[in-house]
């Protein structure tokens, strides 16, 4: 029987780091529990994300940088969803995450939520910010 599930970001590129950096910035509650970079006796290049275990409004994330290049990236279709207290907290995490990224669905109202949007970081990481 499985015994937790949580949320799995792979990077590429060496990425994750900087990503959790700019995580950390962004958002008042992440904490990094645990972080692993490659020192020359693994697979992957020196200084990059082996493994890191970080918390985020009370849920567990796994990052790495993926020692193998992949066709692929990441897909918008999986996204942390993120409910948020207020007007300023939810404007703050949206111009903050979307900074040199792409905005999928700009903040509004699309009848699910008081305020709703969708954006892309930097990473290609999607977040979606909800007002309920």
């Amino acid at each position: 029987m499985a015994k937790s599930v949580d949320i799995h970001i792979l990077f590429q590129n060496g990425q994750a780091k900087h990503a959790l950096d700019r995580y950390q910035e962004v958002f008042d509650d992440l904490t990094v529990e645990r972080l692993d970079l490659y020192d020359g006796d693994g697979d992957g290049p020196v200084g990059q994300v082996k493994v890191a275990d970080l918390r985020l409004l009370g849920r567990r994330f796994v990052c790495i940088d993926s020692p193998v290049q992949h066709e692929w990236d990441m897909t918008p279709g999986i996204a942390p969803f993120i409910e948020c207290d207020d007007d300023d907290e939810i404007e703050r995490l949206f111009h903050a995450l979307s900074e040199g990224g792409t905005v999928h669905m700009p903040l509004g109202d699309y009848g699910f939520g008081r305020r709703f949007g969708w954006i892309e970081d930097e990473f290609g990481v999607s977040w979606l910010l909800n007002i309920a």
